[in-house]
């Protein structure tokens, strides 16, 4: 069978009496978690753009915007939901040999709910889909897509139909086809992520999502599309090297990328195999901090040795980083040093380790325009040194390693080593630490009682609709 098609008899025959209680249980979490970065994206300028735009648009009101309970069509909704979520950087991570932020397809699970009127349960299996092949895509290319100089939405493309395919109840047909549909046309550069960042950073895989939906919707109408869109001809696996297309065989090809010379292929059996015996969203990450990812450890080592030490900005003559070199070509690119956008600075590991020194803290209001204007964190941006460690590289993604070397001005020095970051499945964020969250990113929007009510619905949904279910997510 065609893998577009192996992966879609799976996905139209899970059920939600096939899921284990603590993967239940983590979708729930995992929504949780979303749910407080859209309250916290809820007054981005670029979450606003874009639904401005839909609100003039208009259009039949088929699922609702979280936060406004606006109604607009489900593909408009979805993409609106799935940048509140994304907006701030601060929803989950997974990082294999591909990065990638499954909870971005969370609100087409939402959307296409609400459109065919589908209970919560049916909602959690969509949502277990999601994680399940978003993170087994980050597996499938060796190295990942990233390396290659595309971005993860390249991936997100593939899922998206899925999620919304098993709500709207399509056959295994009509799934390979949403996939081959989606799968054609959504291939994302990296350039939204390199260099001096965008709005755009956030967008692109919220506009993949969409795509997924009116993928789905069309196959649901008969509209086809390519089976073989992973190993076919010009497929995926094809296009992007390392797969002899003519005989459906592997062909490692050596390569450079980003990162130097590499053999290119795939492992297959990472993608489709196994499919039912685990969970996948049981591995994934939670963020501590509103910001790239890779940035987690280095702030981690930065803080214990600030903190511990007692620490002032003021005191300061250089921090040294070690990191593997994918985080550097990321956080350390020369437009870092100064950055001149909310989305450019949580990608900066200068400026985001420059404002804990100064604050001793990392939160969404590190990257207000207020505190990009902060004059105390340019005294100290430039003390900040990077250096590319291949020791480091060898240990990712299996971890993420991070030494950072702090040199005061009186010649004492502070080394401190990390391995992962607090949110890692290996010290995964506990109950508290997402209430504490989940209240922060929220603020003053809800009184405590509506804080605690909509952790109530989330967690005890199973009973609801999912139009039931986003009404009581709105004021």
């Amino acid at each position: 069978m065609s893998i577009s098609r192996q992966i879609s008899e799976f996905a139209v025959g899970l059920k939600f009496e096939d899921l284990p209680d603590e993967v239940i249980h983590e979708v729930k979490r995992y929504m949780y978690d979303s749910i407080g970065c859209a309250y916290g994206g809820y007054h981005t300028k670029d979450l606003n753009i874009i639904r401005d735009i839909y609100m003039e648009m208009g259009g039949k009101g088929e699922a609702t915007v979280l936060g406004f309970g606006d109604k607009l069509p489900a593909v408009n909704a979805t993409l609106i939901n799935s940048l509140m979520v994304r907006a701030l950087d601060f929803n989950d991570i997974y990082w294999k040999d591909d990065p990638s932020h499954p909870s971005d397809i969370i609100p087409a699970a939402w959307a296409v709910g609400e459109l065919v009127n589908a209970n919560m349960k049916d909602v959690i299996v969509a949502i277990v889909l999601a994680y399940e092949f978003e993170q087994r895509l980050c597996l499938f290319a060796k190295p990942g897509v990233r390396e290659r100089k595309w971005h993860h939405a390249t991936l997100t493309q593939f899922v998206s139909p899925i999620v919304a395919g098993k709500l709207l109840g399509l056959s295994v047909d009509e799934m390979v086809h949403a996939i081959g549909i989606s799968g054609c046309h959504n291939h994302t550069i990296g350039c939204p992520t390199a260099g001096k960042l965008t709005m755009m950073k956030n967008t692109v895989d919220p506009m993949a999502v969409q795509s997924g939906v009116f993928a789905a919707l069309m196959a649901q109408k008969g509209y086809s599309g390519t089976e073989r869109v992973f190993e076919g001809k010009e497929g995926f696996m094809d296009a992007f090297i390392g797969w002899n297309a003519k005989d459906e065989s592997m062909n490692p090809t050596d390569m450079e990328g980003r990162d130097g010379i590499s053999s290119w292929a795939w492992d297959i059996d990472a993608l489709v195999g196994g499919l039912g015996d685990s969970y996948k969203i049981m591995e994934c990450g939670m963020k501590a901090f509103p910001t790239e990812a890779l940035t987690h450890t280095h702030l981690s080592c930065l803080l214990n040795a600030m903190i511990g030490n007692n620490l002032e900005y003021s005191d300061i003559k250089e921090v040294k980083v070690t990191c593997f070199a994918q985080a550097y070509d990321i956080l350390f690119d020369p437009t870092k040093y100064r950055p001149e956008s909310r989305e450019t600075a949580d990608h900066s590991l200068p400026y985001c380790m420059a404002a804990a020194m100064v604050d001793k803290k990392i939160t969404t209001e590190s990257f207000s325009d207020e505190k990009l204007n902060d004059p105390r964190i340019y005294e100290v941006i430039d003390k900040i040194k990077g250096e590319p460690s291949q020791e480091f590289e060898k240990m990712f993604p299996a971890k993420q390693p991070s030494r950072v070397v702090v040199t005061t001005n009186d010649g004492r020095t502070f080394e401190e080593y990390l391995e992962y970051p607090k949110g890692d499945p290996r010290e995964p964020m506990t109950m508290d630490d997402l209430e504490n969250k989940f209240n922060s990113l929220v603020g003053d929007k809800f009184d405590d009682s509506k804080k605690n009510k909509i952790k109530d619905t989330i967690f005890d949904c199973e009973e609801l609709t999912a139009g039931e279910f986003m009404q009581s997510l709105n004021v």
